[in-house]
């Protein structure tokens, strides 16, 4: 798996196909392999640059993460969701992910681009962090329940305990003579 695909999992890729050798360094290779071709990636960056303010929009094509945000209007698009109207959701100078330091910006916009074209059109748009249950999921660190065969019955003999067991010696430690 390539480090940008491992780097680019997480909500942005949420119900997405990411090839495992996704390269974001070369932006129409990243492209090609989301299945955005040339015309499809023009019309996607003028509508972006159609629904958001300049500023906005320059922002959020030109960072590494926009062939992702591109393959996700692609398929809105194919499958004839309005994806400038959920996009134009972001646009007011009131929106929540202008607040915060300069530095984060990218980051923040790019993450309520993602929460507009996925939350429909009739819910308001979450103001902080949403949980995906598929990425939870799968950085998990608890166990799936078990569901091996049941364990052998319990020995009918009493066993002997363990201070009564004979034992070979320990290894030898440290050096040989």
């Amino acid at each position: 798996m390539s480090t940008d695909a491992k780097h680019v999992w997480g909500p942005l890729t949420e119900g997405l196909n990411i090839p495992r050798d996704l390269d974001l360094g070369d932006r129409a290779r990243a492209l090609d392999q989301l299945g955005v071709t040339p015309g499809a990636h023009r019309a996607l960056v003028g509508r972006v640059n159609e629904t958001l303010p300049q500023r906005d929009a320059a922002l959020l094509v030109s960072s590494r993460l926009w062939p992702v945000l591109a393959h996700r209007m692609h398929r809105m698009a194919q499958q004839g969701v309005p994806f400038a109207a959920h996009l134009a959701r972001i646009a007011p100078d009131t929106a929540a992910w202008r607040d915060g330091p300069p530095s984060g910006i990218t980051a923040r916009l790019l993450l309520a681009a993602h929460h507009a074209l996925t939350t429909p059109l009739d819910q308001a748009l979450p103001t902080g962090p949403r949980v995906s249950t598929t990425a939870a999921r799968s950085r998990s660190t608890t166990t799936v329940p078990d569901t091996a065969p049941p364990k052998q019955p319990a020995p009918t003999e009493p066993a002997e305990s363990a201070h009564r067991r004979q034992t070979a010696p320990a290894p030898r430690q440290g050096h040989g003579r």
